[in-house]
């Protein structure tokens, strides 16, 4: 049984089920993307060195997306300056090295590595 439809119509209905189906995608990226953030900031956390704790209290996860370009950065509000000399270790003054202390790195290849594929995937179920 055929049904007569203006073809206004159906342009109309085509570019609000596209609409919607963009926006559903765009919505589960971003979740995504923000349940990943603080993934890596929670693993961060815990295995950051823990000397007397301040440091490892101080990992947060800031927005600094620019129009459509989605940006989380996990970075130590409180210590900022310390991250790289635990992370990949230090001269020490008197001569020889400080060791290394890998935690954001390892945190960040831990819960990022499969990011493509999970993007590809919500992609392809609709924002789900």
């Amino acid at each position: 049984m055929a049904s007569d439809i203006e073809i206004d119509q159906l342009v109309s209905e085509i570019t609000r089920a596209v609409q919607e189906y963009t926006d559903d995608v765009e919505k589960g990226i971003d979740q995504h993307l923000d349940e990943v953030a603080e993934k890596v900031r929670q693993e961060a956390e815990t295995s950051a060195p823990k000397h007397t704790g301040k440091y490892a209290k101080g990992f947060k996860v800031s927005d600094q997306s620019k129009g459509t370009l989605k940006r989380l950065v996990v970075w130590n509000k409180k210590h900022s300056r310390r991250v790289h000399l635990l992370e990949f270790g230090h001269a020490k003054r008197g001569g020889g090295r400080v060791r290394a202390y890998p935690h954001l790195r390892p945190a960040y290849e831990h819960h990022a590595a499969h990011l493509a594929d999970d993007i590809k995937r919500i992609i392809r179920n609709g924002g789900r």
